[in-house]
């Protein structure tokens, strides 16, 4: 009997398309915004969106769709600027920057970005170490308040451009 659900349910899950397709979806993707951003400049902030909003909606999914998943992606965001930013100051200029160190700032910046991801999963410690004990006290109103003040309006800019999903029900 627990077999047949087993495959049941396996049937009823959304096979994922293959790696190869993925990664050509994503290099295309990549092509696209490159000859966006030579040939039209301007289209930039709006092509940006669309990739900052893909990226959000996946993380908003993965960790949970609330204020934990908002607080870990802005804390992302901040750890990856900050290591971008050292990065490029730290180099002697961007011609030296472009040709001499190109290959080693992707791979430390790879490195430093799995680093990054790692502390943005206890971003909580930072807000209740920025100032005891009023970090904790904002930190707990913050859980309290985002369902009732800003989980609808997020869930409206991520998803709606989506049609509702209707689940089947059971037999």
């Amino acid at each position: 009997m627990r077999l047949m659900a087993r495959k049941k349910n396996r049937k009823l899950k959304e096979k994922k398309p293959p790696l190869g397709y993925r990664l050509g979806q994503r290099l295309h993707s990549a092509g696209t915004f490159g000859r966006g951003a030579v040939r039209d400049p301007s289209s930039l902030p709006a092509q940006a969106h669309g990739f900052f909003r893909s990226w959000f909606r996946k993380i908003w999914s993965v960790r949970g769709g609330g204020l934990y998943s908002v607080g870990y992606a802005l804390t992302f965001i901040w750890l990856e600027a900050s290591t971008l930013a050292d990065e490029l100051a730290s180099s002697d200029g961007i011609g030296d920057f472009l040709r001499s160190q190109l290959f080693e700032f992707f791979t430390r910046f790879a490195v430093e970005s799995f680093i990054n991801m790692g502390l943005a999963f206890a971003w909580p410690m930072y807000i209740v170490r920025l100032a005891p004990p009023y970090g904790a006290i904002g930190l707990g109103l913050a859980f309290v308040l985002f369902p009732l003040l800003l989980k609808k309006p997020i869930e409206k800019w991520l998803f709606g451009d989506e049609p509702p999903v209707i689940k089947e029900k059971e037999a």
